[in-house]
């Protein structure tokens, strides 16, 4: 202990150079972050939201109008001929909402499960086709909501929430396992059982403590388990290819850049420029998707964020798989080559106990 203490005493302070390393690289830190967040969140607005617009050629022109007039560039319209073809698309997830004349009398149908923020800016535009009825009448446009979120969570407060804790979660679960477990077999193995029980776990809580949830249980733990699985999975494969580097790149993709562009807490469209898509292409705005299908809409839409969340799962595995093969080759040329050129048992062993 005195020796220690002796050691510590005559340790000399950094430098004042290393100091303002640190105050550089945290101040950096700290804007890259704010910007990430707080960036798609404020310059977000509505603009080519996918909706239908159900009527009569000469109503349908008439709404269009009005509506490039009120919010120009914001929606994206299909037309349709009337009700049940509107709220098909709409079910199906191909339009947020629609806008009927069909039957003479307006009325707009919002879907507020696919998303909130498009339902409110719907029902604003209700408002202002009502405010703006020909020959100076102000009859009320009714507004009809398709697909409701829960009476326990009628703002889709707990889907929003809920996002960021689940990509924390895959990247704990890869950290962990990066830290506790060796053998890369048994760490994949780790990723998919934690996946499977979060996915449980999660589903539990957002379904039947906090209400957040619609649908069948099952297939809502099945979507948050798939995006936990492909989130862990893909860090893990790239830190047993890269290292530490590898694990930093993955936080970096799925924390900084998938979870604000996710869309989530509002729609992918209503993100500034091609940030949406990008988002889309990445676990966190999958899986959002993929819950809010499973959840609210018989699981129309999934196909989609099925594809791009098992496309980082497979990923994950080849990049552990190739990690794996690389290990053992190195492990079997430098230490495994006996006098005669041989591969010895013990090498060979070596190099399946560390796969």
């Amino acid at each position: 202990m005195a020796v220690q203490a002796s050691l510590a005493a005559d340790t000399p302070p950094s430098p004042w150079s290393t100091v303002v390393r640190a105050v550089v690289l945290l101040t950096a830190i700290t804007g890259v972050l704010l910007t990430a967040f707080a960036w798609p969140s404020v310059r977000s607005s509505v603009h080519d939201v996918p909706i239908a617009v159900a009527g009569p050629a000469a109503a349908v022109g008439q709404v269009s109008a009005a509506l490039g007039q009120r919010l120009p560039g914001g929606f994206e319209t299909t037309v349709v001929a009337d009700t049940a073809a509107a709220e098909r698309l709409i079910r199906d997830r191909e339009v947020y909402g629609a806008i009927d004349v069909s039957s003479g009398t307006p009325q707009v149908i919002v879907a507020s499960a696919a998303s909130a923020a498009v339902a409110q800016t719907l029902q604003s535009v209700a408002t202002g086709l009502s405010q703006a009825q020909a020959q100076g009448t102000r009859t009320a446009v009714a507004v009809r909501d398709l697909a409701a979120l829960p009476a326990d969570d009628p703002r889709g407060a707990g889907l929003a929430a809920g996002a960021f804790p689940l990509v924390m979660a895959g990247l704990l679960a890869a950290l962990l396992l990066t830290r506790l477990v060796r053998g890369t077999a048994r760490r994949v193995t780790g990723a998919v059982a934690f996946a499977i029980t979060g996915g449980l776990a999660a589903a539990a809580i957002l379904q039947f403590w906090l209400g957040s949830l619609n649908g069948v249980y099952w297939a809502n733990s099945g979507a948050i388990a798939l995006t936990v699985a492909a989130t862990s999975l893909s860090i893990l494969g790239l830190e047993a290819l890269l290292g530490f580097a590898g694990f930093g790149l993955g936080a970096v993709a799925m924390m900084l850049i998938g979870n604000p562009l996710s869309g989530t807490s509002s729609a992918p469209e209503m993100l500034p420029g091609w940030s949406g898509t990008l988002g889309q292409l990445l676990p966190p705005g999958a899986g959002g998707q993929l819950l809010r299908s499973t959840a609210f809409f018989d699981g129309h839409g999934a196909t989609r964020p099925v594809t791009v969340l098992v496309i980082w799962l497979a990923l994950g595995v080849t990049l552990c798989l190739a990690s794996t093969l690389r290990a053992r080759r190195t492990v079997i040329v430098t230490a495994g080559l006996s006098e005669g050129g041989r591969i010895t048992g013990l090498a060979y062993s070596s190099a399946i106990r560390r796969s």
